[in-house]
């Protein structure tokens, strides 16, 4: 069961849902950086790479987008056996200066442009609707082959020509009525669309994608959430017309003069979230370290030391820390190759109880994963669908000091490159200089009772006057002045009149 907090009363609009009392999933929308992933456009061709089995489309954005040969509807449609159709190459389904109707399904993300697939497709309540899919798809998490069966007959009663569908877990145990409806809906929605927008030149937008509201009601079953809170009128009165009557219990409007995040206690959470240290309630941690395509998780005991013996110890830490991975996931928006680290544990049987427990957590995550076991050191691997920037990447920046390294030079490092600067300095024809540095690095420059300075100033043959600037930032210091010893003594007594 969740709940759903939206914190709508500024430019960034942004969403949290809530489960067990603990926010697994954050949903931010800017107006600076427009969302594109499920738009659709229609493109032109400008480049076809068969090396690649890839061809770049100009879509209209700053970058062009690329579709990979098994995303093109052509392939899709290809009436081929599979090693027959692996032999076919992009060059002979598609062409330079071809137009084509696409569907945004990952953000750009650095230098890479956005990706694209040649299947159009709309989600809806009960089926995702694809007006050209030409095929049937039943949600892997219905288990029953009777209900699988029913839905897919169904399914092909209800489309039309070349549409494809893919029904979604909801449906299992839905009327003909319910699915019907909401067929409907989509196809309806899709055929005004297009009628409106088929004769526009590319590339042209098509479709743009709903709002963080409607995604969020579209894409969350209802029936799940317990209670809305909303802290924008406008958009209170929008939910209201979408829920209907019947949930409107469920709706509470915000008017607080707290942020609703911070009322609520979602904003520390978030703060949380942007650490590398993740405590877990048992005394034990987490230490999450992201990298652009691979982020490795480790797991420590911290100050849990259990009740029993060692091994009881290990396998009640890894299963606390398999839960709070699952959300961190989920949370953080993390993508790509994952590694976890998780204790040591000798017993296979305890080995297997863990990645069983990890795998059951994952259930709840909307994002597809790939859990694929352990490696012969013990390491968990999994990959996790990159749609959208990671939470880390859209509320944070690399560090203007470390430069996204984590780190910076010690004291003693930085105090002798400011040394060997000065050195550069030797003989020339001032008298003195002032530096300005930050007040731990003129600490080692000095040495003890300036000892150090002394000599340096007696080895360059000009004095050095050191303003110490509490403003500086780690691994930075300039010369603002040279001259004669008195101007320096001047400009040293103006810098600290200043600050």
């Amino acid at each position: 069961m969740y709940r759903i907090y939206f914190n709508m009363a500024t430019r960034e609009r942004r969403a949290a849902i809530v489960e067990e009392d603990k926010v697994v999933e954050l949903l931010i929308e800017r107006s600076v950086e427009k969302r594109i992933v499920g738009n659709v456009y229609k493109g032109r061709v400008v480049n076809v790479l068969p090396g690649m089995q890839a061809a770049f489309i100009d879509i209209g954005r700053d970058k062009n987008a690329f579709l990979y040969r098994d995303d093109l509807l052509s392939f899709q449609k290809l009436s081929l056996k599979d090693e027959e159709k692996k032999k076919k190459n992009i060059s002979e389904l598609v062409k330079k200066g071809e137009e084509l109707l696409v569907q945004v399904t990952k953000e750009g993300f650095g230098t890479k442009g956005p990706r694209l697939s040649g299947v159009v497709s709309f989600p809806g309540k009960f089926v995702v609707y694809m007006p050209t899919g030409n095929y049937i798809g039943v949600s892997r998490k219905i288990r029953s082959e009777d209900e699988r069966e029913r839905l897919r007959m169904m399914g092909e009663e209800l489309i039309e020509n070349e549409e494809g569908l893919i029904i979604r877990t909801v449906c299992e145990g839905a009327t003909r009525q319910e699915i019907e409806e909401d067929i409907r809906i989509l196809r309806g929605f899709w055929d005004e669309t297009w009628k409106e927008k088929k004769d526009e030149k590319p590339p042209a937008l098509i479709h743009q994608d709903t709002g963080l509201i409607e995604r969020i009601i579209r894409d969350f079953s209802l029936d799940l959430v317990t209670e809305i809170y909303i802290d924008n009128f406008r958009d209170y009165k929008r939910l209201v017309d979408l829920l209907g009557p019947e949930r409107k219990d469920k709706l509470h409007f915000y008017q607080g003069k707290e942020n609703i995040f911070s009322a609520y206690a979602i904003d520390k959470e978030l703060e949380k979230s942007l650490k590398r240290q993740v405590w877990l309630r048992n005394g034990a941690y987490l230490m999450i370290d992201q990298t652009e395509a691979l982020t490795v998780i480790d797991v420590n005991t911290g100050k849990f030391i259990g009740k029993n013996d060692l091994q009881d110890t290990i396998k009640k830490t890894n299963i606390e820390a398999a839960k709070e991975i699952a959300r961190q996931l989920r949370l953080r928006d993390i993508s790509g190759i994952i590694i976890i680290d998780f204790i040591d544990m000798k017993d296979e049987k305890d080995q297997l109880h863990v990645l069983s427990y990890f795998k059951g957590a994952l259930e709840k995550d909307r994002t597809k994963t790939n859990v694929l076991g352990l490696t012969g050191l013990g390491l968990v691997e999994m990959t996790r669908k990159k749609i959208r920037q990671n939470l880390q990447d859209s509320l944070s920046k690399i560090c203007p000091t470390c430069k996204g390294k984590g780190s910076v030079l010690s004291n003693e490092a930085q105090a002798f490159h400011v040394e060997r600067l000065l050195w550069e300095y030797r003989g020339m024809d001032h008298e003195a200089l002032v530096l300005e540095l930050p007040p731990h690095i003129a600490e080692v420059l000095r040495g003890k009772k300036d000892e150090h300075l002394k000599r340096l100033e007696e080895a360059l043959h000009f004095k050095i006057l050191l303003f110490e600037n509490r403003e500086m930032t780690e691994q930075q210091y300039e010369i603002p002045f040279m001259g004669s010893l008195q101007e320096a003594k001047n400009k040293l007594e103006r810098l600290t009149k200043e600050h």
